[in-house]
């Protein structure tokens, strides 16, 4: 008895492929929802911030709409899209996070390839509070500037060109950077997103001034005549172009911004196959020896030479290390240096610029010196098992103090002689400068007293600087510090005083001298009164700093 087997089709025996659209999108729909059922604040926190987003783009919309027919109304609607551009361009650098399927690696070992994917990954991409806002702004900017059916048919192209080429820019971005934006210097990079918002909205504030003192749109034409040949807010111009009959004009603006949506999908399509393709750190093998032996090797190396030997230099080059490598010691460092320059150009920008705000670089600089200990964490047992005697101590902290100084002192020259340069006020430079370096002094002396009897842990994860329950401590410590050096820095504040009230101006050069050695006495003796409490309370330092 035979048996036949029937053959079986290819046709048959396939299933048809699930559209990838549909999933992406359900899986957009999915992480969402997800997300805010971890916690009740996360939940609320989102609902907070798409009501915030709604309400802004209300307004947007509302106020776009009451431009309309206003002379001006085109310049400020390219200026606003080219902002949310702009927005699109710095969110997956700064914001990473933000998003989970801005990461093409999480997709790698799916049978999926490239091109189906990036037209599903930027349909979904439209799924969110960002995309909305960036609707209602382009569909406000449309309706400031169309007059006419004509204008009224491109205005419909344009808010969707621009919707489109956003995605695609913050997509194609990311993807490109992924690599990058995975690792540790990736995670650095966001934690400058605090400064570029920050500088972002001082940009903005002085925007603002300018134009409430110019009664006028107009004040932005020369901003805008840049930005209306930059996709896609060349988009938003072709609008307006297509109601003054200008449609050569309206065409190539359109153009641009297709050109630029295509040129965005291609370079999207060739970084996705290459992330998907080629294998990174996680596919290879785990280290090269002998390149490891050769970094080894240069570790002491560059800049390291021109430190002192001994302990001193040790610590200066390990303080510096953290300075440029522990993202949260990074950050602090980065918003000293950063808000100390902004504070300047944003006085000297809206008109009432002064050389004495070059004093905030020393005052915020001077703060990076408190909470020494803490910064270490848990690894200050390794520091503390070397300290034994006053002497220990005080090596340490001057060693600390001396790289902090070494950064500082510079910097705050630089801002200073920056200052006086930019408005033309070298008569008060000796005064302002001999007081931002007593200033600099006293807070490094007051804070190598804070670090020894108000020291409190940093946390190694998340986003809080102070560990639960020692939050009390970190006020007394930040900002009783605060006071406590300007009481120091009083003595040379009152000579400054005195000599201007008393008329004797010829001799205000006094104050830098006499700055320059009070600062670094105080500072001096501050770490020597400091350092010897600290065998003692090594103990209480150990527990405090390790609690997180």
């Amino acid at each position: 008895m035979s048996t036949q087997v029937q053959p079986v089709s290819r046709q048959s025996a396939a299933r048809p492929a699930p559209a990838l659209t549909p999933l992406f999108v359900r899986l957009k729909l999915t992480l969402l929802k997800n997300g805010l059922r971890q916690s009740a604040g996360r939940t609320a926190a989102y609902v907070t911030s798409i009501v915030v987003t709604l309400v802004i783009a209300a307004g947007l919309l509302l106020g776009m709409i009451l431009l309309r027919g206003v002379p001006g109304a085109a310049t400020l609607a390219v200026l606003l899209t080219g902002l949310v551009t702009l927005g699109w361009a710095a969110m997956p650098l700064f914001f990473p996070s933000g998003d989970e399927t801005l990461d093409p690696t999480r997709l790698v070992m799916l049978p999926l390839r490239p091109r189906p994917m990036i037209v599903s990954l930027l349909i979904a991409s439209l799924i969110g509070t960002g995309p909305v806002f960036t609707l209602v702004l382009a569909a406000g900017s449309v309706i400031a500037v169309a007059h006419g059916a004509a204008a009224a048919v491109v205005g419909v192209v344009a808010t969707v060109l621009v919707l489109l080429v956003c995605a695609a820019l913050a997509r194609a971005i990311a993807t490109a950077n992924v690599r990058l934006l995975s690792s540790r210097r990736g995670r650095d990079l966001a934690v400058l997103s605090g400064l570029f918002v920050a500088v972002g909205a001082q940009g903005i504030n002085l925007g603002a001034t300018k134009l409430s003192q110019a009664h006028s749109l107009t004040v932005l034409e020369p901003v805008s005549d840049v930005l209306r040949w930059i996709p896609p807010a060349s988009a938003v111009d072709a609008v307006a172009a297509t109601s003054e009959g200008a449609y050569g004009r309206a065409a190539i603006g359109l153009a641009l911004s297709v050109l630029a949506l295509v040129l965005l999908l291609w370079w999207w399509l060739r970084t996705l196959t290459r992330v998907m393709t080629s294998p990174d750190s996680s596919t290879l093998q785990a280290a090269e020896t002998d390149s490891g032996r050769k970094r080894a090797g240069k570790a002491g190396g560059g800049w390291a030479r021109l430190l002192p030997g001994g302990r001193t230099g040790t610590v200066m080059q390990r303080t510096l290390r953290y300075a440029w490598r522990d993202p949260k010691t990074k950050m602090g460092w980065i918003s000293g240096l950063g808000v100390g320059l902004l504070l300047p150009v944003v006085s000297v920008a809206q008109g009432n610029g002064s050389v004495y705000t070059a004093c905030w670089s020393a005052g915020l600089l001077g703060m990076q010196m408190y909470n020494q200990f803490g910064q270490d964490t848990s690894a200050f047992w390794m520091v503390a098992s070397t300290i034994s005697t006053r002497r220990d101590a005080y090596v340490e902290l001057r060693a600390r103090a001396l790289a902090l100084c070494l950064v500082a002192v510079v910097y705050v020259s630089l801002v200073t002689v920056g200052a006086a340069a930019v408005l033309d006020d070298w008569e008060v430079f000796p005064e302002v400068y001999g007081l931002a370096l007593a200033l600099l002094g006293a807070l490094v002396a007051v804070g190598a007293f804070a670090s020894v009897f108000f020291p409190y842990s940093v946390p190694s994860e998340g986003n809080k600087n102070v560990a639960p329950g020692q939050a009390g401590i970190a006020w007394i410590s930040i900002f009783g510090g605060m006071v406590a050096g300007a009481v120091l820095c009083a003595p040379i504040l009152g000579l400054t005083i005195g000599l201007h009230l008393g008329g004797l101006h010829g001799l205000l050069w006094l104050v830098l001298p006499v700055g320059v050695v009070y600062g670094a006495g105080i500072a001096l003796l501050g770490l020597r009164l400091s350092a010897r409490h600290v065998p003692g309370r090594l103990p209480e330092i150990l527990a405090a700093v390790s609690k997180g």
